[in-house]
């Protein structure tokens, strides 16, 4: 039967998948300073098995068979879900794949040097190189899947997700945004004036701070026996579903920062975990994309994490671990806070969406031969004044350098952050129409309904549905801004 043998291969590169991922989780938090060529090798050694082994010619020949063999509607599903993987693997002739990770690479690397000096024209001919590439590769992937090209780059992402349909999405959370920023900053300027800013600093040992991460960890619904919290230069969640890695930094001059890293990590890492194990050695079983992983990690760090009634179960916690009381009304202000910045990364949830679009509307642009690499920064200052009031025209390492995404070639994969936010904030919405008494369950520590709901909704379906499918199927209609506005008004508007 060739199901039967797309079966086992999948057992086969499930093996794979767990080797590299285990090693790589090693690799950002373990390893010794000195192992690092020899990772290396074993790590693309690997990589390479795995790849052979997944585009093997034979492969297409069983799909076409196993398409007129009985299967029920698991096998169906996972079917499809191969011949896709399949051919998104494929399309790609193999010489162009390594011209292509060259320039990556040595794109990144270029980059790691040149951002730091603010060298745009230094790094400009790297980058060139690999827009002529992603081009490339956008417009193979289109012939191969039938799709526009910038939408072929988003769809090795978000399956599903296409520019037409989420441009008008982000249009409207665009003209919302532009207005609610300045009022957003003005309601905080009106309670700091009222009740000033109470610090949160101290000195905090890195090992109670852990500790508290790991009583949040096992509050928000992680298994500890399935998966650990180590330290990274960058928070991460990686490893495998049976065994999730994730990490987070710490300062012991304050805490927030590691536990919203810890808070966030943990929502990726509730998706691994409860995802169908019947279906993990199938792409079936795999999570299903950047946009709907984004809605697990901002469901848990923004709908919870930064939910007053969390915090009312959660103070006593920190004073339990940290030896410190604070009130929710000390709390809330650095929770909450509101700031124009040159950086997505520092930014909140109030001004970050500003920055991905910004970066969706360049992209396309970009793909489609509309605006070259070289005029990059003018368009980016231009889009950066126009949304948030700020320059970058001199400073392109704070501008259109700040990314690790473009260097690295990965085009199409910037929308994911703010559709996994809007999903979140959806996601919430439909939740307490079904469960109202979720604020309640939150100020208790109680997350059994919460993610009960989730479970039966997103973590079960692994790969069964398209994005948009997805998340219309969980909360009853089609991703809109309207519940991510209301979040955003309800939290941090005039009230």
């Amino acid at each position: 039967m060739s199901f039967q043998k797309l079966d086992e291969l999948g057992h086969r590169l499930e093996a794979l998948e767990h080797a590299i991922a285990i090693l790589g989780a090693d690799e950002a938090t373990h390893m010794a300073v000195g192992g690092g060529e020899k990772r290396a090798e074993a790590l693309a050694s690997l990589a390479g098995l795995y790849h052979r082994q997944a585009t093997a010619p034979e492969i297409a020949d069983w799909i076409a068979a196993a398409e007129s063999e009985a299967l029920n509607d698991d096998q169906a599903a996972a079917l499809r879900e191969f011949k896709r993987q399949h051919t998104n693997l494929t399309c790609l002739p193999a010489d162009f794949v390594e011209r292509q990770t060259a320039a990556r690479l040595r794109c990144e690397q270029l980059w790691r040097d040149l951002r730091a000096k603010n060298d745009w024209a230094g790094f400009l001919p790297a980058l060139e190189g690999v827009v002529a590439l992603v081009r490339e590769e956008a417009a193979m992937r289109a012939e191969a899947l039938g799709l526009q090209t910038y939408d072929a780059l988003m769809e090795q992402y978000d399956p599903g997700n296409r520019a037409a349909e989420i441009a008008p999405v982000f249009a409207k959370l665009k003209a919302f945004l532009k207005d609610f920023v300045p009022e957003a900053l003005a309601v905080q300027e009106e309670r700091l004036a009222k009740r000033p800013l109470k610090a949160l600093s101290g000195s905090y040992a890195v090992e109670k701070q852990r500790e508290l991460g790991l009583a949040m960890m096992a509050a928000v619904g992680f298994d500890l026996t399935h998966g650990s919290l180590s330290v990274s230069h960058h928070p991460f969640c990686g490893g495998v579903p049976s065994d999730v890695r994730i990490t987070t930094r710490y300062r012991t001059g304050e805490f927030l920062s590691a536990l919203m890293g810890v808070l966030h990590e943990s929502g990726h890492a509730l998706y691994e975990q409860n995802l169908p194990k019947e279906w993990s050695h199938w792409p079936l079983g795999k999570a299903r994309g950047m946009a709907v992983h984004e809605s697990q990690s901002l469901f848990v760090e923004k709908q919870v994490g930064r939910n007053p009634a969390f915090w009312r179960w959660a103070l006593p916690v920190v004073e339990r671990h940290l030896g410190e009381a604070w009130t929710l009304d000390d709390m809330l202000p650095h929770v909450h806070h509101v700031e124009r910045g040159l950086i997505r990364v520092d930014a909140d949830e109030v001004t970050y969406p500003l920055h991905v679009i910004l970066r969706f509307e360049l992209e396309q642009d970009i793909v489609a031969g509309r605006l070259e690499a070289a005029d990059i920064p003018e368009a980016w200052d231009a889009g950066m004044r126009a949304y948030l009031g700020l320059s970058t025209i001199d400073n392109p390492a704070d501008g259109p350098m700040q990314d690790v995404h473009w260097p690295g070639g990965a085009f199409g994969y910037f929308p994911s952050y703010t559709l996994g936010a809007m999903m979140a904030a959806q996601q919430w919405a439909a939740l307490v129409k079904d469960h109202p008494a979720a604020d309640a369950d939150l100020a208790a520590g109680d997350l059994t309904a919460i993610n009960g709901w989730r479970r039966e909704k997103i973590w079960s379906q692994g790969s069964r549905w398209s994005t948009p499918e997805l998340i219309e199927r969980a909360t009853g209609e089609k991703l809109e801004a309207g519940h991510f506005i209301r979040h955003l008004k309800q939290r941090y508007g005039r009230s």
